[in-house]
């Protein structure tokens, strides 16, 4: 297959600028980053109008997508058409999410994401090993401890990659280091645990915080609790939800000054099934969720609207972290593609633009909305 050249945008490759440059893509991978003036003379040239070229968004943490909840059809059909909704913003890379429910539709989730493709990574388990006191919208019924058979049965299947985010009430750190010896990754989450316990998952290779701030235990004067664990252990990394309604800017701009290296904050989106459909409500288990605006809410028993995920998608995530936080326009990129594939410990193939990664790709304009994205040799126009 003829090598293509992407030139005519500043590009941004993970870890540096290149101007006045071109990507030289090959079967499906990156070739190399060169001058503009290197390109071969037998490469097919696409010139693009500006704008910057970056590496394709990755997130770890989506629900739905296109009017489609995974809890309500865990296939390989669904994944892959969450997958396509999220797409248009920049998300090359994803991980299906299926919250708190059954073994029987949690059993049919893990077999669908191993045949899975389209930009499946594999399976986000948000459930059931969760805290009922940090239930959030989830069905505090169905949560229950882990047992150590189910860390075969998790195992067993073979996802490509598999993320679980379980709360230390309901494991134990024995369990935590099998599963990560067993290649899956953990984060923690939906938890009142102190910082003495979350240390102790971390310290057994936990390495990850879902949500940060969101369903967990707050930092006080003398209780740290979760919050305080994820900011001050070097080896968690943090998902957070940069929509300015799961969380205040000033504490977000708290938490970035705070965190422990080498693990970071990283964007998640928590997505549900209204982003890249025009649907203003759907069903949650039992509860009726709703769009208000940009936020997704429930309607508690005392009247209260309880956010219940998030309408947010990954470029307005990255836009939120320059014109908000006012972080730097290569943080920002680097906190959509490369930190979530160093959490995922997938960045030895995606979340860069280096020779032999995967040629995931996306072209912002000057606004940073995005205009296309590549996975591999296959591109794609923005919504």
């Amino acid at each position: 297959m003829p090598t293509t050249a992407l030139a005519g945008a500043r590009i941004f490759d993970g870890s540096r600028w290149h101007d006045d440059a071109a990507v030289l893509i090959g079967d499906g991978a990156i070739v190399a980053i060169c001058p503009r003036r290197d390109v071969p003379g037998d490469a097919r040239l696409e010139v693009l109008d500006g704008g910057l070229l970056a590496p394709g968004f990755i997130d770890a943490q989506v629900n739905g997508g296109g009017g489609v909840l995974l809890n309500d059809d865990p296939t390989s059909g669904a994944m892959v058409h969450i997958a396509q909704a999220h797409r248009p913003f920049g998300t090359c890379r994803l991980l299906p999410t299926l919250v708190t429910t059954t073994r029987e539709r949690t059993d049919a989730a893990l077999r669908a994401a191993r045949a899975a493709g389209g930009g499946v990574l594999g399976l986000h388990l948000e459930g059931p090993y969760l805290s009922p006191k940090r239930r959030g919208v989830h069905d505090d019924k169905a949560m229950a401890a882990m047992a150590d058979a189910d860390i075969d049965w998790l195992l067993s299947v073979g996802v490509g990659r598999l993320l679980l985010t379980v709360a230390p009430e309901q494991v134990t750190p024995d369990q935590v280091r099998r599963l990560v010896d067993g290649g899956a990754v953990v984060s923690l989450g939906h938890s009142d645990a102190s910082y003495e316990q979350a240390m102790a998952l971390i310290n057994a290779g936990a390495s990850g915080v879902t949500h940060l701030f969101n369903a967990m235990s707050g930092l006080q004067s003398r209780a740290p609790g979760m919050v305080g664990a994820a900011l001050d252990a070097g080896a968690a990394w943090c998902g957070f939800i940069a929509d300015g309604l799961h969380v205040a800017v000033p504490t977000l701009r708290i938490a970035l000054r705070a965190k422990r290296a080498p693990g970071r904050l990283f964007l998640v989106t928590d997505a549900m099934p209204t982003v890249g459909s025009p649907i203003g409500e759907f069903m949650l288990g039992d509860r009726c969720i709703l769009r208000r605006g940009d936020r997704l809410v429930w309607i508690g028993e005392d009247g209260e609207e309880v956010l219940a995920g998030a309408h947010l998608d990954m470029a307005s995530a990255v836009r939120f972290c320059v014109s908000t936080l006012e972080l730097p326009i290569d943080e920002a990129l680097r906190m959509a593609s490369l930190y979530p594939a160093r959490f995922l410990r997938l960045s030895d193939r995606f979340g860069s633009i280096a020779p032999g990664y995967a040629a995931d790709l996306v072209h912002l304009d000057a606004g940073l909305r995005v205009t296309r994205t590549w996975i591999a040799r296959e591109a794609t126009s923005s919504a």
